[in-house]
């Protein structure tokens, strides 16, 4: 039976993709004028590739019934697998900062890692639910989560791209702890994770150079440590109230990229503490309502695909919001909604509209 959707997840996830809107066409200004001329051609192509081709898709994701998707979920991920080896082939390759994560298309550019992290948790909602009995059985079930998880690990590491790695592992450790996997499976996943995140920083020495600049940000403000030095004054430079919308400093060409990975180090310094808490806390709305669904959902697949939806979203805010802050090292990971990206925004309203499409299915807590 259908009901109505959540009406305070849909807000939530307007209300944040109209102010990011709002913050990459005030972030982007300087960069954008410097590049192209125009002053607001970041804003233009993150309303025409995100904004409209995502609106498109979060409208489809929320009429269509979630379970339709379920019979695309091995297509998905195999053109998001294709879509992944793309990125190395030249003709195709679109790199920026020394990193190959982008295929252009002429005039278009497309992030394929964004699309897998949805590919990846359609597959996966998938694949857990078939297994039905069998999700404790470590041949049956673990195995094959281990495969395709290293299968799709393997392309974003060879990009580098360590942030959306880790999303990927986060997001896939959510799901199978929600599947049921037994403890013991889950620590011999855990601690196969460690291993392998450990090894990659071993033997790059940049990553290396990233853990050392979070511990001890100061000793290198000019080199290795000078992003997270100028995020860090961004922040504090908003104080409590801020600068005042557009009044930015840091984004003149101090702050390497103000409009996608430290958008919100501008946010924090127009906007300053208060209206910035404002963030923090939808975000967290929007973790509380996606798991609430996720707990009532009808069914195995609505369950997986609303936690795998929902920790993507949080997990990634956390981690974009505590890099900026020297919470944790800088990863590269765009704040979800906000941050410039046509691939990610629209990857994110077409995963949001599957999201709010399983809340038209839950079920009263009185019949659980």
């Amino acid at each position: 039976m259908s009901r109505t959707p959540d009406l305070i997840l849909l807000f939530s996830i307007l209300g944040l993709t109209i102010f990011g809107m709002v913050m990459v066409g005030s972030a982007s200004t300087v960069q954008a004028e410097q590049l192209t001329g125009d002053p607001f051609f970041f804003l233009k192509h993150q309303l025409l590739y995100g904004g409209t081709v995502g609106f498109a898709l979060f409208v489809t994701a929320f009429i269509v019934p979630y379970r339709f998707w379920q019979k695309l979920a091995l297509p998905a991920l195999v053109g998001a697998l294709i879509l992944l080896a793309l990125v190395f082939i030249p003709g195709l390759q679109v790199e920026s900062g020394g990193a190959a994560r982008w295929i252009g298309f002429g005039p278009v550019t497309i992030q394929p890692s964004e699309i897998a992290k949805l590919a990846f948790i359609l597959y996966l909602a998938a694949l857990l639910e078939r297994k039905g009995e069998d999700i404790r059985d470590f041949r049956k079930s673990v195995m094959p989560f281990l495969m395709i998880t290293a299968a799709i690990s393997f392309l974003i590491i060879l990009q580098p791209d360590i942030g959306t790695l880790f999303a990927i592992t986060a997001i896939a450790a959510a799901m199978v702890f929600a599947a049921g996997f037994r403890l013991r499976h889950l620590a011999l996943i855990g601690g196969l994770g460690v291993a392998a995140f450990a090894l990659l920083v071993s033997t790059a020495s940049y990553r290396l150079s990233r853990i050392f600049v979070y511990l001890h940000p100061e000793l290198d403000p000019q080199g290795i440590g000078y992003q997270i030095n100028q995020a860090l004054l961004a922040v504090g430079s908003g104080g409590v109230f801020g600068l005042g919308f557009g009044r930015s400093r840091q984004k003149y060409l101090f702050l390497p990229e103000p409009a996608s990975d430290s958008i919100f180090a501008v946010a924090a310094e127009e906007l300053g503490l208060v209206r910035t808490i404002g963030i923090l806390i939808v975000f967290a709305v929007i973790g509380i309502r996606g798991y609430r669904i996720a707990a009532l959902a009808p069914d195995m697949f609505g369950r997986l695909l609303a936690v795998g939806i929902t920790s993507w979203i949080v997990m990634q805010a956390f981690v974009n919001i505590g890099a900026i802050l020297a919470i944790i090292p800088l990863t590269g990971i765009p704040l979800p909604f906000i941050s410039y990206g046509g691939s990610a925004l629209a990857t994110l309203l077409f995963a949001s509209g599957i999201l709010l499409n399983i809340s038209k299915h839950t079920q009263p807590l009185t019949s659980r």
